[in-house]
């Protein structure tokens, strides 16, 4: 059984019910890369709000699976703590609040959600020791942890944070919307390379971009092309080569309809 589930998911705004998901049919498990590539506006970021619970997007029709459980009407720290983690294509600050107290916050609240046995806050000595350890494998430079998160950082400083949350938070599904944007490509290979260090056993990847290059460095498995809403072809990692050269119009709607 797939960790992670979508069964006919459609999705349409809070506000006025536009449509924008059309009935999307994807499995992921663990140790997996799945890359969602499409054009801009083609609701790819929508897909990642709504499997993260966001309440500006309303499910109308299917089922999010994760883990078996049904978490289609869960809030979203509901679903955080069953170990899902949504990558923002736009961080945004938090003034007042360091990356380190937000981390720490942030571990603690999994802990006490998740009822395992370790309600107790952790301690300072434990989570400083993980933090160092985190930052140094991802290239995080030791100054940012007392900075307020995300204020005044610079879009590739965003992004490592982004990853160091996940280090940190350790998920079981993360979701990646559109990490590569804002990014230059040196900032583009320590981002990349640390999301891949992070995948295995314990955690799978769904990938949203609508360029190739960061899936130089994460490898997908799987390449799914997402264009008006829905999956409109699946692959393997030519896929993702094939769209980087020919672009998406083999696949928008004209297209299909002239073809058809």
């Amino acid at each position: 059984m797939a960790l992670l589930e979508l069964q006919n998911l459609h999705v349409a705004l809070a506000e006025d019910g536009t449509e924008i998901v059309k009935g999307v049919d994807l499995a992921v498990s663990a140790n997996e890369v799945h890359a969602v590539m499409g054009p801009n506006g083609s609701g790819k970021s929508t897909l990642a709000y709504a499997l993260m619970g966001h309440p500006g997007y309303e499910i109308t029709e299917g089922k999010i699976l994760f883990g078996g459980e049904d978490v289609t009407e869960m809030g979203a720290d509901e679903r955080a703590a069953r170990g899902l983690f949504l990558a923002f294509q736009y961080p945004h600050a938090i003034p007042g609040v360091t990356v380190t107290t937000f981390l720490r916050a942030a571990i603690n609240a999994l802990r006490k959600a998740r009822n395992d046995g370790v309600d107790d806050p952790i301690k300072i000595p434990e989570f400083r020791k993980d933090l160092m350890a985190a930052m140094e494998q991802l290239k995080v430079p030791r100054e940012l942890a007392s900075r307020y998160l995300n204020e005044g950082f610079s879009g590739g400083e965003k992004k490592r944070v982004e990853i160091l949350q996940m280090a940190m938070l350790k998920p079981r599904i993360a979701v990646l919307d559109e990490t590569d944007s804002g990014l230059d490509i040196d900032a583009l290979k320590i981002v990349a390379n640390g999301v891949q260090s992070l995948i295995g056993p314990a955690m799978g990847a769904l990938v949203i971009t609508h360029y190739q290059r960061i899936l130089n460095y994460i490898e997908p498995d799987f390449v799914h092309v997402f264009v008006d809403g829905r999956i409109v072809e699946e692959g393997g990692p030519e896929l993702a080569h094939k769209l980087e050269a020919e672009g998406y119009e083999a696949f928008t709607p004209a297209t299909v309809g002239e073809e058809s």
